[in-house]
This record gives structure tokens, sequence and C-alpha cells, in this order.
């Protein structure tokens, strides 16, 4: 009887957990379609579930497998230790919340079960180190992919691609037939179309993505003491992230939405592909990684990688172009020709609005550090000095 009343304690914990990773996560990946009219917020809490539980059945699997069994072995967790995980975990995404930094919910996951390996003496180095190590990787290529789509990809698909969306309905339906055939709005172009539809595609594969990385952080500790069944527990995580979609979200898709307003759709389109492949291929492979993350990252680099298009290569590889991250490259006319590299001047391109704000960024870094070594040392405190005196 007592176990059954702790087991119910633990799914409250995993519920509340995710809860607020759907608050946060349908947010990121829906707030750029919902803020340019390419779909509404309920149709888009909708699709978020639906490929959350996509991402969570298949790769999140192999995520829940080093969270469950990678760092410690899966017998050192009971359901009081994974209920303790699980407050630590739900503390960070609220201390994160208070700062207003994006949560790192991966991250302070897996500071908790490692503190929790430190206290036993049952830590798995080599899979943390492998982690650890990927963590340092993935800013590194999250920017150098947006800087070379930046410089050498997006005047092109600038050119191409509408960020605007017309007046009235993008489709009609004709009833003449027993199968209604639809056309096009009667301000829609076929290039709209497209657009609109490519946009709600990446918010399908970042919900898809948000799934994979963060189902398991909600119901890890949970499935490794035994208490939930795998397919189980995915299910829990799902109805709690998708009632964090249906609720707190709808208002984080306004102010994500609004948020971005300095950064054309386009440009939106290119980060969530960068940050939803990179998190989705380390998925794959158990790596527990934060979405956010590769998001930021892959914003600093395409800006980046925009400016640097006032100089040659050689000149930026001899140090004579001084290339500012605080400038907004992305005007919001979209362009009818590309100019070559080295032929672009700052003048041309600077909106006089920052992109990058580098206050900004160090305190999401420094997060990114604070966050699992903090999680980290409460964890093992917890376990190694406040555990023994009950």
């Amino acid at each position: 009887m007592e176990l059954a009343w702790i087991l119910i304690v633990g799914v409250i914990a995993s519920i509340f957990v995710g809860f607020n990773i759907g608050g946060s996560s349908a947010g990121v990946a829906w707030g750029a379609p919902v803020g340019g009219k390419g779909i509404n917020k309920k149709n888009a809490s909708i699709l978020f579930v639906f490929f959350v539980f996509f991402g969570g059945w298949t790769v999140g699997r192999k995520v829940m497998e080093t969270l469950g069994d990678g760092i410690i072995p899966a017998e050192m967790f009971d359901l009081y230790s994974s209920i303790v995980i699980l407050f630590f975990i739900g503390l960070g995404i609220l201390v994160a919340n208070i700062f207003k930094v994006p949560v790192p919910t991966s991250m302070t996951t897996v500071g908790s079960i490692a503190g929790l390996g430190l206290a036993t003496g049952t830590l798995q180095w080599e899979v943390l180190g492998r982690i650890v190590a990927w963590w340092l990787v993935t800013p590194i290529v999250a920017f150098w992919a947006g800087g070379v789509v930046g410089r050498y990809i997006y005047p092109y698909l600038e050119v191409y691609f509408t960020s605007e969306r017309s007046e009235g309905p993008l489709l009609e339906f004709e009833n003449r037939e027993i199968i209604p055939r639809p056309k096009l709005g009667p301000n829609t172009t076929p290039q709209e179309l497209i657009s609109v539809l490519l946009v709600i595609g990446i918010g399908c594969y970042m919900s898809f993505s948000a799934g994979a990385s963060n189902i398991p952080n909600a119901v890890a500790p949970l499935v490794g003491a035994g208490g939930l069944e795998e397919s189980t527990a995915i299910i829990v995580a799902t109805l709690a992230i998708g009632v964090g979609g249906f609720t707190i979200a709808r208002r984080n898709m306004d102010s994500v939405g609004s948020e971005l307003t300095d950064l054309p759709l386009l440009a939106a389109v290119i980060v969530a592909i960068i940050a939803a492949s990179v998190t989705s291929a380390l998925s794959y492979i158990g790596i527990p990684i934060s979405l956010v993350m590769a998001t930021i990252m892959s914003i600093v680099g395409l800006g980046w990688g925009r400016a640097s298009r006032t100089a040659t290569l050689i000149e930026s590889t001899i140090g004579k172009a001084d290339i500012d991250l605080t400038i907004n490259p992305f005007p919001k006319e979209r362009a009818d020709k590309v100019q070559k590299i080295g032929e672009e001047e700052i003048k041309d391109i600077d909106t006089g609005k920052e992109l990058v704000r580098p206050r900004v960024i160090a305190r999401f870094v420094s997060f990114w550090i604070i966050g699992p070594t903090v999680s980290a040392g409460l964890s093992y405190s917890f376990f190694a000095f406040l555990l023994p005196l009950f």
C-alpha cells in the first residue's frame, strides 16, 4: 500500500515536470508559425502533442535507456530516489524560469542522476564523459551550421521565400464534387502556400525533436525504478506535456512569436531545421541534449554568417573584416537579387536593431554550465549527507 502511494507521488512529480516542459517546448516549436499566421494556436497544439508522442515513442526510447540505465545502473533507482531526482529537475526548471532563461531540461536531468551516482559510487564515468563531450560539441556544430547557411545559402533562399501572409484564407474548397477540391485563396500565391506548408512542417519536426529529447526527462527515473513500464511512461509524459502545450504554451506561442519579430520567418525556419536536426540526431544515439542550446547557437551562427557576407573569405581569415554580431543583418524586405560576397555593406543590411545581445548569450551559456552543476551538487548532497540521517 505504501509503495502504491509513493508511485502515485512519483507520477504526480513526472506530470508536473512534463507540464512545464510542454509549456516551454510548444512555444519554441510553434511560436514562429503561429506568429507568422501560418497556423492557429489550437491546431498548433494538436500537432505538437501528436509529434511529441511520435518522437518520444521512437527516438526517445534511446534517450530513456541512457538516463534510466546508462549514467548509473538501473538497480540504483528506487521510487524514493526517483521522486527526489524529479524534484530537482522541477526545481531546475523553476529557477531557470525565474531568471527567464530557456530551460536546459536534459542537462538538469543528467546532473540530478549523476549526483545520485556520485553519492553511491555507481556513476558510469565513460557514459557521462560522452554526454558532456557532446554538450561541448553541439554549440559549435549549431553555430557553424548556421554560419555556413547564412553566408552561402540564405540570400538565395530569401529571393524565393515568402515570409508575409496575405489577407484572407490560404485555401478555399469547391463543393461541386463528392470530395471537396481545394484551391488557392483569393490572395494566395503558390509561393506563399509552399512557404506556409514548409513552416508548419518545421513546427512538426521541432515537436518530434522536443518529444525525443524531453519525454525521457519527465519519466526516465520512474522507468529506471521499475515504477512504470516504458510505453506507459511515454503516454503519461505525452499527456502531461500536451496539457502544458494546450494551456501555458498558448501564451508562450504569442510571446515567442513577438520576440522573433526581429528575425524573419525564413531565418526562424532555418534555425528550427538546424536545431531540430542536431537534437534528433543526438537523441537517436542516446545523448540527452537541450533543444534550446542548438537553437540559440544556430541563431548566433546564422546572423554571423549573414553579416560576414560583407567581407570575402580571405579578408575574414586575415582579420581585416570587422564582423559585428550585435547588428541584425536580416532586413524585413525580401531581397530581389543576391549580391556577391564582399559587395554588401553593413549599412545595406543592418536593420538598426540587435540580433544578438552578448550579455544575454553569456547568461544563457552560464546557465548551461550552472544548471547541471547545481542539480548534480544538490542531488549528491542529498543522497550522500541528508538521506543517511533519516
